[in-house]
């Protein structure tokens, strides 16, 4: 079901206009994508988590070997502070997502699952917007589903998908 361009609202199939802001809907916009249901998403994070820790796992062995303890990274003030994680992984997390899905649109699991990070109007997004919305899920992921859930569950957003305006797409072939 395609969105708004102006204000992300849910344009239902046939429409000439956004029911909640009146913006003119495009014809060619109007089937132009589906959203990516959370189980979709959730097994394409379950393969992205695999990839990179199959990735991050013989450097945080010989680390380990050379007993370097600087794998807690997070700030005293924020040891304390629920579902917030700063740790040498997250940032490992954080720059693959940046990196893939900001010039490619996919991670490696999106890839495989058929799944695209898009601008609400379907478009190709920027490194900022994948930084942006690879923040959600690297470092306060259970905050950022949960509200996400709550706040955008009939765009099947995450928190931070709102923030940088994306939405993961499935992609038909």
């Amino acid at each position: 079901m395609p969105y708004c361009v102006k204000c992300g609202e849910k344009i239902p199939e046939d429409a000439a206009f956004c029911p909640n802001c009146g913006t003119p809907v495009r014809v060619d916009l109007r089937t132009r994508f589906e959203t990516a249901d959370w189980g979709e998403r959730f097994v394409a994070w379950i393969i992205d988590m695999i990839v990179v820790g199959l990735f991050l796992a013989p450097f945080k062995w010989y680390l380990a070997w050379i007993q370097f303890t600087g794998f807690g990274m997070t700030p005293h003030f924020l040891k304390f502070v629920p579902f917030v994680d700063l740790g040498f992984d997250n940032i490992a997390y954080f720059l693959y997502w940046t990196v893939t899905e900001g010039i490619y649109g996919q991670s490696i699991g999106k890839m495989i699952m058929k799944l695209k990070i898009t601008r609400l109007n379907g478009g190709r997004i920027d490194m900022l917007q994948a930084a942006v919305e690879s923040i959600g899920k690297a470092f306060l992921l259970p905050l950022d589903c949960l509200i996400g859930w709550i706040l955008y569950s009939d765009k099947k957003q995450r928190l931070f998908n709102h923030i940088s305006e994306t939405v993961v797409i499935k992609i038909r072939h």
